[in-house]
């Protein structure tokens, strides 16, 4: 059994620790809800360029939805375990730190090393949908993003409104009236005629505005993630410490 005052010593900085990590955990949890929150709002926002650029509907939205709730339920978790003191429950909550700290590490980093093979992909599927527009073999759900998108970002075409011209559809319905600035003045002989709909169309292709809008918002998104991995690491710290001062505390009292 070590001295009283041993003892005495240990405690004020397990009550120090215990103070940082609920600091820290109730943090760590409003990260979580964030990262719901840019899940929700990345389904919500972003969906029409997410099918484009897969083809069908994506899952990543979805992903970060159930990031952000796994870190609300292992924020609340690291708080409950630093209150018990137990140095198991920390120990496993140091675990999880480190889990999503790789995670999202490893996924910050794929997404910069691939980023410019997401953006030419992005333009093979662009030029897909564009060639499918509304036909029997194309998907209905990649006609309704291009439409979205052409009414979001004002724009037309891959590269201009042009681009119409090649397509099955234009030869039976003309442009798209999601390209009209103003629909009232779009009528169906004015869209079959590229020169009378070059002064009724967005003549600027949507190609370089969404992928300037997908960097965007990707760097935003990886910003926060990169910043909430690193986050991870003080946890990771604060855990292991505050459970081998416990577990000290508990031997130096027997």
């Amino acid at each position: 059994m070590s001295p009283p005052s041993r003892r005495l010593q240990t405690k004020p900085v397990i009550t120090c620790l215990k103070t940082f990590l609920i600091s820290y955990s109730v943090i760590f949890w409003f990260t979580g809800v964030i990262l719901l929150a840019v899940g929700v709002w990345g389904k919500v926002s972003l969906e029409a360029y997410f099918t484009l650029a897969s083809e069908e509907s994506t899952n990543a939205p979805y992903v970060l939805i159930g990031t952000g709730a796994t870190i609300v339920i292992f924020g609340l978790f690291g708080c409950f375990a630093t209150c018990r003191g137990s140095p198991w429950m920390l120990k496993l909550y140091a675990m999880f730190l480190t889990l999503v700290f790789l995670a999202e590490l490893l996924a910050g980093v794929s997404g910069f090393i691939f980023r410019h093979e997401i953006k030419a992909k992005l333009g093979v599927a662009y030029n897909n949908a564009l060639t499918n527009y509304n036909s029997t073999g194309g998907s209905s759900s990649s006609s309704s993003a291009v439409d979205i998108i052409q009414k979001t970002l004002h724009c037309c075409g891959v590269n201009n409104y042009t681009d119409w011209s090649t397509t099955e559809y234009f030869k039976a319905s003309g442009i798209p009236a999601s390209c009209c600035k103003d629909s009232t003045n779009c009528t169906p002989e004015t869209l079959k005629d590229l020169d009378k709909a070059g002064q009724e169309v967005y003549t600027v292709g949507c190609f370089a505005r969404v992928t300037h809008v997908m960097e965007s918002n990707l760097g935003i998104i990886a910003g926060i993630s990169f910043g909430i991995a690193f986050f991870q690491l003080i946890g990771i710290f604060l855990s292991c410490c505050l459970s081998r001062y416990i577990t000290n505390n508990q031997y130096e009292m027997v």
